[in-house]
C-alpha cells in the first residue's frame, strides 16, 4: 500500500507523541492560524510538533515549521474526507496502539511520574488525548488508502516502465535471501489441556459467585495486549476475531453473559459480553495457553533433528519432507518457502527475517539445511524447533525486470497513487473553505492550493 514519505514524516511528528511532549502547554500563547472546512489549526500545534521534532534530532531542509504546518492542514484535509465518508476505525487497534505509544513515553521519560511530570498532566489525561489524536491518525489513513484503492498497474505497464526508465535512475536493491522451512510443534497433552480448562472452569464458578472478571483477567489472563485493561478486547466485528472466539462471543446475547470454554489457534478462552453496536460486539476475556511437557519438546526436537538429518544425507527432498512433515501450514504445501508478508514476494532482506533464522543461514551456502534449533511464535505464545535451507542469495544489485519484477510493479503502483493522491489534494484544496493567517501565508508549500 502507498504511504507518501512526507506524510508519514509529519504524522510522526502529530502522533507519535502527545502534542507538546515534555513542553509546558503554557509556554505557548494560542491562536488560529489556519481553518480547513471546520477544523481550526493552531499555533500551538505548529509549536508543540516543532519543539517535540527539535528533541528528538530530525533533520529537515528548509523551514521545518512551514512543513509541520501544512502537514497539519493536509491532516485536517483528510479528516473532512472523513466527516464526509463516515470513517470509523477499530476502537481495539486504537486502544492496543496508545498503550504501545504510552510505554515508549514512561521508557523515554524514565517512569510514569517523571512523564506525567513533563507533560504537566496525569496519565489517564495523556491516554486521553492519546487515543484521540491515534484515532484521527487512523481515519486519515484510511482515507488516502481509499483515494488510492483503485490503482492497479498491468504486466505492460511494468515493462514500459522499466524500458522508460535510465538505469542509473533504478533502485539499488539490497542482498536478499529465499528460505524454505520446517516446523515442528512440541504435542500438548490431553492431561495439560484438561488442566486448563479445570482452571478456567474455576474461573467461571468464581465469576458466577461474584468475582469480578476483569480482575481474574488482570490477575491470570496470558493475553498480554488485553490483561491489563481487564481482558477488554474493544468493539470488533465478527471479521476480525478468529472464528471459533466470534463464534462463541456472538451468540453472548446480553451484557454479563459468559461463553463456555473456548479453544482457538491461541489457547483456551473464557469470554464476557460487554456490550452490542450493530454488527460489532465488545467482550472481555481470560486466555490461558496449555504447556507442552520437557518430554515432549524433546521429542519434537528429535523429529526435527531426525528430518534434518534426512534431508543432508539425501534420503528425502526438502520439499518432500516440509509437505510431509511440517506443522506450518502457511508454508507446507509450497516445499517450506516463505512468504515475506511486505511484500508478498519469496524474497527477504536479512533484517526482516526471525532473528533465530538469520543467525542459522549467515552460516549457509546456497542449497546447504540448517540443524534443527529453537523458534518462538510470538502471535501465538508458542515455541516450536525448525529446519530452515537456504534456496537463493541475491547479491545487491540494480533492479531489473527478471528478479526484481515485483519491486518494479510496486515502485510504478506507488507513483501512481502519490500522483491520483496528489490529483485529489488539489481537487479538495479547491472544493474545502481554508483560510492562512497573513503570518504563514508566505510558507513556501508543496501544495499551492493553500493560498486563496
Amino acid at each position: 500500500m502507498f504511504l507518501l514519505n512526507r506524510f508519514l514524516f509529519a504524522l510522526f511528528f502529530i502522533f507519535s507523541t502527545s502534542v507538546g511532549s515534555l513542553f509546558s502547554q503554557s509556554a505557548v500563547i494560542d491562536e488560529v492560524i489556519a481553518v480547513v472546512g471546520d477544523n481550526p489549526v493552531l499555533r500551538s500545534d505548529v509549536e508543540y510538533q516543532y519543539q517535540q521534532a527539535r528533541m528528538q534530532g530530525q533533520q529537515f531542509p528548509g523551514d521545518l515549521k512551514c512543513h509541520i504546518f501544512e502537514e497539519l492542514l493536509l491532516q485536517n484535509l483528510l479528516l473532512e474526507q472523513a466527516k464526509i465518508d463516515s470513517v470509523e476505525v477499530n476502537e481495539n487497534m486504537v486502544i492496543q496502539t496508545v498503550d504501545r505509544q504510552i510505554n515508549e513515553f514512561i521508557n523515554r521519560a524514565g517512569s510514569q511520574e517523571r512523564l506525567e511530570e513533563w507533560l504537566n498532566k496525569p496519565l489517564h489525561q495523556i491516554q486521553r488525548e492519546q487515543r484521540s489524536m491515534v484515532r484521527d491518525q487512523m481515519k486519515t489513513q484510511e482515507v488516502q488508502r481509499s483515494i488510492t484503492r483503485d490503482v492497479r498497474v498491468t504486466p505492460r505497464d511494468v515493462r514500459t516502465f522499466y524500458r522508460n526508465t535510465p538505469e542509473e535512475e533504478l533502485p539499488m536493491v539490497p542482498a536478499q535471501f529465499e528460505v524454505q522451512q520446517i516446523t515442528v510443534v512440541p504435542e500438548v497433552s490431553i492431561e495439560e489441556e484438561e488442566r486448563v480448562k479445570s482452571r478456567l472452569r474455576d474461573f467461571q464458578r468464581q465469576v458466577e459467585e461474584g468475582r469480578d472478571f476483569s480482575t481474574l483477567a488482570v490477575l491470570y489472563s496470558e493475553d498480554e495486549n488485553s490483561a491489563s485493561r481487564g481482558g477488554e478486547l474493544g468493539f470488533m466485528s465478527r471479521a476480525q476475531l478468529v472464528t471459533e472466539f466470534a463464534r462463541a462471543a456472538f451468540n453472548l446475547r446480553e451484557p454479563g453473559a459468559m461463553s463456555p470454554i473456548v479453544e482457538t489457534e491461541y489457547g483456551f478462552h473464557l469470554i464476557k459480553l460487554i456490550a452490542r453496536q450493530g454488527d460489532r460486539i465488545n467482550v472481555r476475556h481470560i486466555l490461558l495457553r496449555p504447556r507442552p511437557s520437557t518430554e515432549a519438546r524433546t521429542a519434537a526436537k528429535a523429529k526435527a533433528d531426525s528430518l534434518a538429518s534426512l534431508i543432508k544425507e539425501d534420503d528425502m527432498s526438502f520439499e518432500r519432507a516440509a509437505m510431509q512433515y511440517s506443522m506450518d501450514e502457511d508454508t507446507r504445501l509450497n516445499g517450506g518457502l516463505m512468504i515475506n508478508p511486505e511484500t508478498q514476494s519469496s524474497k527477504f532482506e536479512l533484517q526482516h527475517l526471525p532473528p533465530a533464522i538469520t543467525a542459522q543461514i549467515e552460516n549457509l551456502e546456497v542449497g546447504e539445511v540448517s540443524s534443527a534449533f529453537e523458534m518462538k511464535d510470538d502471535r501465538l505464545g508458542k515455541d516450536y524447533f525448525a529446519v530452515v535451507r537456504l534456496k537463493n542469495h541475491y547479491e545487491p544489485h540494480r533492479a531489473n525486470i527478471s528478479e526484481d519484477y515485483q519491486l518494479l510493479q510496486n515502485l510504478l503502483e506507488n507513483k501512481k497513487s502519490e500522483e491520483k493522491f496528489q490529483e485529489w489534494i488539489e481537487r479538495r484544496q479547491r472544493e474545502t473553505y481554508i483560510s492562512i493567517s497573513a503570518d504563514w501565508i508566505d510558507c513556501n508549500f508543496d501544495y499551492e492550493g493553500w493560498r486563496k
